[in-house]
């Protein structure tokens, strides 16, 4: 009969994997190039179904020609789409983030606000882009940023049996000292990158296969 392996409480899981993470990269941090907050929120934007390499090929160019809010929400929109036509969906993520800077411009005297529910009113902001920019842009941890790295970790780690970024962030922001949820996305983008890939994920190389149910599933 196949052996059983009987794995400790998810809470206790997750901060062991945690600590593992830490020590397996102790300065990961934001990829993306940004030298103010509204940089960051344009360049996170960006970064949708894109990777961070090829956004910060694109944002040297960009903002050099629309360094701030409001240059960027009075750039012409031909022009904009140019700059960014290779990070993909660029007709999309120029509409919104022209229309993210003309409301901060409108609304927010030119400033990134510092609140989760006034940057949800910002266009083509949804949670993962506000946790990064209060995360990077201020210090601020309201949540538990989640790309495609997190969703597939936290799965495959069974940390969280859902499918909906909304519903994994909530779930693993109970397993996680609120001080550490940016520090854990982080950590778990690059064990994603480097090891715990999409195909072929190599578990015999991964420091965190004892705490993972999923080692040699694919």
């Amino acid at each position: 009969m196949p052996i059983i392996r009987k794995w400790p409480p998810k809470k206790q899981r997750a901060l062991e994997i945690l600590q593992i993470l830490k020590r397996l990269y102790p300065d990961a941090t934001c990829s993306l190039t940004y030298e103010n907050q509204v940089q960051l929120l344009v360049a996170t934007i960006l970064s949708a179904q894109c990777t961070d390499e090829r956004v910060n090929k694109v944002t040297p160019g960009l903002f050099a020609r629309f360094p701030d809010a409001t240059s960027l929400a009075q750039a012409d929109r031909e022009e904009l789409e140019t700059l960014i036509r290779s990070t993909g969906f660029y007709r999309n993520k120029a509409k919104n983030i022209q229309g993210a800077c003309q409301k901060i411009v409108q609304e927010f005297e030119g400033k990134i606000p510092q609140q989760m529910e006034k940057l949800l009113t910002l266009p083509g902001v949804a949670r993962k882009t506000a946790n990064v920019v209060l995360s990077h842009g201020f210090g601020i941890n309201e949540g538990v940023t989640v790309d495609t790295h997190v969703k597939r970790l936290s799965g495959r780690l069974r940390l969280t049996e859902a499918t909906d970024p909304v519903k994994i962030e909530k779930d693993l922001m109970v397993l996680l000292p609120q001080a550490d949820w940016e520090n854990f996305s982080i950590r778990i983008i690059y064990h994603g990158r480097a090891i715990c890939k999409a195909r072929n994920p190599n578990c015999q190389a991964c420091d965190l296969a004892d705490l993972c149910p999923s080692v040699g599933l694919g």
